[in-house]
């Protein structure tokens, strides 16, 4: 059984694209720029400096590894890395590769948060498997995570 521990909304910034090519695809990279953290146990904000880096391959699918840290109200601080994918219709796949946005009822997107922390607080969420179910705008990542 699943269960929601909290929603990430993270405003992103505009795409650095590293190279492209018919190969290995186009890798870019994401600066997250801020965000919140609402959850049922905490809520916060996002830090500035996170970066969210992707190689969308020539088939249209994204492997994606963001590193990105949370300040809590409670003043505690969790360092995130998250990896996963995001797939998309054949039909898409040009779009994707050239940098353009697919409609979230479209594709396949989930990721394998791992948390750090240094308050005994949340020292729970090092012990425990999460998976994060996630939506992208131009500007904006939107997960919802949850604990397996």
């Amino acid at each position: 059984m699943m269960e929601e521990v909290f929603e990430i909304n993270m405003h992103v910034g505009e795409p650095i694209v590293v190279g492209q090519d018919d190969q290995v695809g186009r890798r870019q990279l994401i600066p997250i720029v801020s965000g919140m953290l609402k959850g049922a146990h905490c809520s916060g904000y996002v830090l500035p400096g996170g970066v969210d880096s992707q190689c969308i391959d020539p088939n249209g699918k994204c492997t994606l590894s963001a590193r990105y840290a949370i300040k809590l109200d409670d003043g505690a601080t969790i360092y995130i890395e998250n990896n996963g994918i995001r797939t998309v219709p054949e039909s898409y796949k040009e779009t994707v590769i050239n940098g353009g946005f697919v409609d979230s009822d479209l594709y396949y997107f989930r990721t394998t948060p791992i948390f750090e922390t240094y308050d005994a607080s949340y020292k729970w969420l090092m012990e425990k498997i999460f998976i994060g179910y996630a939506t992208r705008t131009r500007d904006e990542a939107l997960l919802t995570i949850y604990m397996v």
